[in-house]
């Protein structure tokens, strides 16, 4: 299988990861460009080591950007945020990718990928497609992920603070087949599309029974959208458009 880049930059040249997955998800970047292999390290979890040119800094096809110390990639402030989650959520990328699993990071994480600017959070949750479900399970089982079912999603716990949820709902099945490849964080992964973002984000917002605190975090993240998209005002239904400033 086709090595990706799985990129931590805090300079223009300096060594990162990469491990297999689909071509097409560095290659949908456009950000990075692989000159050559150095060497092959014991990075763990099968990774390799190997050496990128950044062409140029983006977060986002909003352009926006997030600063660290001089010191600290946007990978090693994730993993500072979360304790240790960047292992987890590029061994759970790694785990999916390798199985060849269609699949997609929806919620927060999508939310930062096309919003100006980013938040560290510590929920990842995601989706595959309807006919892969089982095998995601079995196979983030395998690589050390523990499984916690309910009835429309699976958790999953690994070694750091990130809580890990696949979601099973009917409405998110065709999520994946649009999915888009994405830089979040430093860490190379596929998120939804922004129609589907949004989506999302307008049905957890309209739940409810979901707690308020999470209500006004939905709320605020579709506000970060629209400020990023404004032709996403006018897909919003009458509730929120009462609530969300028109750009």
């Amino acid at each position: 299988m086709i090595s990706f880049l799985a990129a931590r930059l805090a300079s223009a040249v300096r060594p990162v990861s990469v491990h297999s997955g689909r071509k097409e998800l560095i290659e949908a970047m456009g950000v990075y460009q692989l000159t050559h292999v150095d060497a092959v390290l014991p990075c763990g979890h099968g990774l390799e080591a190997t050496r990128i040119t950044r062409k140029s800094w983006s977060r986002g096809t909003a352009g926006g950007a997030i600063w660290y110390p001089a010191d600290m990639t946007a990978k090693q402030f994730y993993d500072w945020q979360t304790a240790g989650g960047t292992d987890d959520v590029m061994r759970l990328v790694d785990c999916l990718e390798r199985a060849d699993v269609a699949w997609c990071a929806i919620g927060g994480v999508a939310v930062n990928h096309w919003a100006a600017q980013p938040m560290v959070t510590q929920d990842v949750d995601f989706v595959v497609a309807a006919d892969a479900i089982t095998q995601a399970i079995t196979k983030l089982e395998e690589v050390g992920f523990l499984a916690e079912r309910f009835e429309w999603s699976v958790n999953f716990k690994g070694q750091s603070a990130v809580s890990l949820q696949l979601s099973t709902e009917d409405f998110y099945k065709a999520f994946p087949s649009r999915a888009v490849a994405a830089d979040v964080h430093g860490i190379l992964l596929r998120v939804a599309s922004l129609p589907d973002t949004l989506s999302g984000k307008i049905k957890a917002w309209s739940e409810p029974t979901r707690r308020q605190s999470k209500r006004l975090k939905d709320l605020a993240d579709i506000a970060r959208l629209v400020e990023a998209h404004p032709h996403l005002w006018d897909l919003l239904p009458e509730p929120l458009k009462q609530q969300v400033q028109r750009p």
